[in-house]
C-alpha cells in the first residue's frame, strides 16, 4: 500500500492533469461515452497533434484509457467519478451553497 505522501502526490498529479480548459472539456465530453480521437479533435480549433498530446498526458496519469479499432483510437474515462466531482464544483461556481450541494449530493439529488 502506498504511503500518504505518495497518494497525495498522485491526487495532485491527477488534478493538475485536468486543470487545463482543453483537458477539462475532454473529460466532460467523455462523461457519457467513449469518443474517437478524430471526434475529440473536431471539438477544438487546434491541430490533431496538440489534442493527442493532451490525451496522452491524461492517459499517462490514468485519467483516460484507450482502445484501438482498426485505424481509429477511442478514448474513455478511466476515472469515472470525475464527471460527478466536476458537476459538484460547477454547482458551487454557479453560486450554490457548498453545504447545500453536499447535502443534496453532487448529482443533484
Amino acid at each position: 500500500m502506498a504511503d500518504k505522501n505518495t497518494i497525495l502526490d498522485q491526487k495532485v498529479a491527477i488534478l493538475k492533469g485536468i486543470a487545463h480548459p482543453v483537458r477539462l472539456a475532454v473529460v466532460e465530453a467523455l462523461a457519457d461515452s467513449e469518443m474517437c480521437v478524430c471526434d475529440i479533435a473536431e471539438m477544438f480549433h487546434f491541430d490533431r497533434t496538440t489534442i493527442s498530446k493532451h490525451l496522452a498526458l491524461m492517459k499517462n496519469l490514468g485519467i483516460l484509457e484507450d482502445r484501438k479499432e482498426g485505424l481509429k483510437v477511442y478514448y474513455s474515462l478511466r476515472i469515472r467519478c470525475l464527471p460527478s466531482m466536476l458537476s459538484c464544483i460547477e454547482k458551487v461556481v454557479e453560486g450554490n451553497d457548498p453545504e447545500r450541494v453536499f447535502v443534496m449530493g453532487c448529482c443533484g439529488k
